[in-house]
């Protein structure tokens, strides 16, 4: 019985954090992902900052909205399925919310003065939390010190903001090479497990 008040309490607490968070998010995936970090990692404690910083990873390169990506391996890591189905209601239930009340009132909202002020302001604050993401990921990439990842967090930078080069490229070619880079590692560590051996 105790295990499963645990487990309902678990569910709840997951479902409860991610629609506050998803109700109170404006401006998209890499905000969500940054006040999932300060939630998960910081407050509740449940995750590692490594372990945010893969879940971020996948998150933005599967296909679809990082908020769902990223609230259906949050739930699964913290409960399974029933975990990933609290996370992702309480993930996409408040924009279902919100949108269905905007588009009763679309012609109201599109002409108000205030809404339209108010709208820019949030802007402002997007801006300043996505740049907090970039600086957070950034300093969890230099902190791994391995020189590969630098060079392709630079190099991925460059190539989008002078090249234009798309982020689906930029995505596919740092995938290509974390996938050689692992094949590379685990090849040596083989190696010096038959040098042991031998």
């Amino acid at each position: 019985m105790k295990r499963t008040e645990k487990r309902a309490a678990v569910l709840w607490q997951l479902f409860k954090a991610t629609f506050l968070l998803s109700a109170f998010t404006f401006g998209g995936g890499f905000v969500i992902v940054s006040l999932m970090k300060k939630k998960f990692v910081e407050e509740l404690g449940w995750l590692e900052e490594d372990e945010m910083l893969d879940v971020t990873a996948i998150a933005q390169s599967s296909p679809g909205p990082i908020p769902i990506n990223a609230s259906v391996i949050l739930g699964y890591r913290m409960a399974g399925i029933p975990g990933t189905l609290a996370a992702i209601l309480g993930t996409s239930l408040p924009p279902m919310i919100i949108l269905s009340v905007i588009s009763l009132f679309y012609a109201q909202f599109r002409s108000n003065p205030v809404i339209a002020l108010a709208l820019q302001v949030m802007r402002a604050g997007v801006a300043a939390v996505i740049f907090d993401v970039v600086i957070n990921l950034a300093k969890n990439v230099v902190k791994t010190r391995r020189p590969l990842y630098v060079a392709l967090m630079a190099g991925a930078f460059t190539a989008n903001v002078v090249l234009g080069v798309s982020a689906s490229v930029l995505i596919l070619v740092c995938l290509a090479v974390g996938l050689a880079d692992v094949a590379l590692q685990v090849r040596s560590s083989e190696k010096a497990r038959q040098e042991v051996r031998a």
